[in-house]
Parts: structure tokens; C-alpha cells; sequence
């Protein structure tokens, strides 16, 4: 269980961005969150991942705290995916940094094996995007938090990448947080959903 309790954070002390956020996510459930733009959407998303803290409150894996070091098993996934990785690095080195994928998820993904051998400036936005959820799968990760990962892709890629993305979390168990301004999508992907405005969650939503 990804459990966050009462978290609150700010940019500024007089101007407090989250209020006592607290959520809980299962092994295997979709959870969808959205909100207004400045809300503080992938803010709560880089908490839940640990890439920030704080100022009150925690998070806790499956019982324990969320670690602060190593292969942190909550993964925050990007809108853009060129600021997730080291340009100078080829694109398979980027794999390997996390893990090595076996053949079948790759290509459950569309990654092509010719594209190991470029450099992040040479794949398109969308074809960079699937090698970052890729690598975010690594064994140890246990949640995945999809800040808009397929605005940039187009209905086709956007369709294989959940499907390869549910088909995964369905055999692994991995819980998923989706975060988008999409409400349909919300509705077809997750099985409740929030909706974030003033620092705090609205109202729990159940999926269709």
C-alpha cells in the first residue's frame, strides 16, 4: 500500500501550495488526479516519488517509509521526458541505468532495438516518453505516478502505451497514479479518482 498522510508543502510559508494531503493507492489500482493548472498536481506527484519533502507529513510503502536512497520504489513520470534524462547518455544506457528490459516488454512498448544505439535528441517526444516509463518499471518499483505522460503522443501511440502500461501493472500488481486534465481518460484507466483545487482533494470519485 502507498500510503501519504497528511502532507502539506509551499513554495512560500504565506503562500501554502498542499494542505494535509493524505491518500492511500493498493497494489494494482489505478488511481486518477486532476485539477487546474498550478494546482499543485506534480507537486504532490514528486512528493509521493520523494523527489521533494515535505514540510509536514510522510509517505509510507507497504509499511515502511518511503527510502530516501537507492531505487525508490514510487517513480514520478514526467510530461516532458528530455528532463528525465542525461542527454550525453545513449538510449540503451539509459535502460541499463535501471534495469535491463527483457525483448517482449520492449516491444509491448513499440521501443525499436535500432534506437538503443541513439542519443535522446535523435527519438521523438513520444518515442523518448515510452523509453521513460520503461525504464521506471524496474523490479523493486511498486508505483508509478503518470504526470500527463501521453500529451504528447498521438491516439495510436497513446493506445499502446497504456495497454502495454495496464498490461504490466495487471501481471505485477503495480499500483498507478494517473495525473491529467483528460476526465474521459481518467474515467476509462482508473478505478477512483481526485480532484485537486485549493491544497486540498476533492470528493473521491468512483470510476464508471
Amino acid at each position: 500500500m502507498l500510503d501519504a498522510h497528511q502532507l502539506s508543502f509551499h513554495f512560500s510559508p504565506r503562500q501554502p501550495l498542499l494542505e494535509k494531503i493524505s491518500l492511500h493507492l493498493a497494489p494494482g489500482e489505478w488511481l486518477g488526479l486532476s485539477g487546474d493548472s498550478g494546482a499543485g498536481k506534480s507537486t504532490l506527484g514528486k512528493l509521493l516519488a520523494g523527489q521533494l519533502t515535505p514540510h509536514q507529513g510522510s509517505v509510507w510503502v507497504d509499511g515502511s517509509p518511503l527510502p530516501r536512497r537507492g531505487l525508490r520504489p514510487v517513480q514520478w513520470l514526467p510530461q516532458s521526458p528530455e528532463l528525465a534524462v542525461n542527454p550525453r547518455w545513449r538510449v540503451g544506457q539509459i535502460l541499463k541505468e535501471a534495469w535491463t528490459p527483457p525483448n517482449d516488454l520492449m516491444a509491448a512498448f513499440g521501443i525499436e532495438p535500432e534506437w538503443l544505439t541513439r542519443f535522446p535528441n535523435a527519438l521523438s517526444g513520444g518515442q523518448l516518453q515510452r523509453v521513460c516509463v520503461l525504464r521506471a518499471l524496474a523490479p523493486g518499483v511498486r508505483y508509478v505516478v503518470a504526470d500527463e505522460i501521453s500529451t504528447m503522443l498521438d491516439p495510436i501511440s497513446q493506445l499502446t502505451l497504456w495497454q502495454a502500461l495496464d498490461g504490466y501493472a495487471k501481471r505485477h500488481a503495480l499500483g498507478i497514479i494517473v495525473i491529467s486534465h483528460d476526465a474521459a481518460l481518467l474515467d476509462r484507466l482508473c478505478h477512483r479518482r481526485y480532484h485537486l483545487a485549493h491544497g486540498r482533494l476533492g470528493t473521491t470519485l468512483e470510476a464508471p
